[in-house]
Order: C-alpha cells, then structure tokens, then sequence
C-alpha cells in the first residue's frame, strides 16, 4: 500500500516537471501554472502520506510521550487553520469558532496533529466553494473540538468501520488516501483519554467531534 500510494503522485510530479521544460514562452504561464499547482498538490498528497504512516509506526511501537504544557487553545485552533489555507480548494473557506477560557493544558504537538488529519479530510472530501467549520468549546475540565464539512459524507454502514485502520469508504475509494487518517485520530485522542464520534449523511457532509480532559 505504501510503494502504491508513493508511485502515484510521485508519476504526477516527474510528468509535470517534464512538460514544464516544454512551455517556455511568455504566453504560456498559464499553462506553466496548471502543472506547477500538479505538483504542489502531489507533494502535499506525499508529505501526508508519509507523515501517516511515520505516526503508525510510532504508535505501533508506543514511543508517543504525552507531553502536557500550557498553551492558548484559542491560538493553536487559529494558527493551524491559517496553515491549512494552502490546501483549500477554489472557493473552500474555513469558518472558526471559539468558547470558553484560551489558556488549557494539554498535549499541544498530538492536539494540532489531530487538528491537521480532520481538517486535511474535510478539505479532501468536499467540493470547490464549501465551508469547512471549525468549532472549540472549553468548559471547566474539557474542551470538545468538531469540524464539519460540506461533502460527499459517510454512510451508515461505513460509519462503524470509519476509525478501523486501512479502512475507505466505499464512496472515497477514487480520492487517493490511505484510510489512515482517522485511525489515527482516534488513537491520538485515545492517548489523551478522551472521545471521538461522528455524525454523517451522503452527499450532505460530515461531522467529526472530539473531546478531551483538560486543566484550565
């Protein structure tokens, strides 16, 4: 499954870069940028691939550490959606929405992992010009994070395999991934001792809330 998920985007980039060479003149940037925004997307499509597979093995091999330490919540949310705006599609926009105090503790580096596997998905699975919304609530012990898209959504029957390992849906089998992701969510929050779930229908979008213990 690796060597096929590698091979894929890996053809997309030497392609493109080929047929780049060829488009040297000044009226064909247009062009130029079609294959330069190929490749863009291929390296983002490996870098995810990678990083799922390096965050198996980790946890495969119980070498995640729980760090706690002090963080701004309300910032970390902000920061990592302004990350995630290099991957929207044409017209996708993000809608961000914050309760309750700023300051938590909690693991910062698994939390933003978390954060970056949900949203990378909502992108991934929605079409061009829908929202994908962001919602964080802190009450006194817990925060409770969901985000929710607009796109092709999950069925009832996939619902229950949804955070198995290597598991697509049978409507995403066409839109590259390696069923990884969520999994791996799962387990994250798992290591937090906190909760996962979602709510989905076909073709009108899904929601994935989580939410964890923390200390204010």
């Amino acid at each position: 499954m690796a060597s096929h998920e590698f091979r894929t985007p890996l053809t997309t980039v030497l392609s493109s870069a080929s047929l780049l060479a060829k488009y040297t003149a000044t009226e064909d940037q247009e062009k130029r940028n079609k294959h330069i925004q190929r490749i863009k997307n291929s390296v983002n499509n490996l870098n995810e691939v990678l990083e799922d597979f390096l965050s198996l093995g980790k946890l495969n091999e119980g070498k995640l550490d729980i760090k706690q330490e002090l963080i701004n919540l309300r910032e970390l949310l902000a920061d990592t959606v302004e990350e995630m705006k290099a991957l929207l599609k044409k017209d996708q926009f993000f809608l961000l929405e914050y309760e309750g105090v700023e300051n938590v503790v909690t693991d910062k580096a698994l939390l933003r992992n978390i954060l970056v596997n949900l949203v990378s998905n909502a992108i991934k699975f929605s079409d061009e010009g829908k929202a994908i919304t962001i919602k964080g609530k802190v009450t006194s012990d817990r925060v409770a994070i969901s985000v929710t898209d607009e796109g092709i959504g999950i069925s009832k029957e996939d619902q229950e395999h949804l955070f198995s390992s290597f598991f697509r849906a049978a409507n995403a089998t066409n839109i590259q991934g390696t069923g990884l992701g969520l999994h791996i969510v799962k387990r994250y929050v798992d290591l937090l001792g906190g909760e996962v779930g979602v709510q989905s229908e076909l073709n009108k979008g899904t929601i994935i809330n989580f939410s964890i213990p923390i200390n204010v």
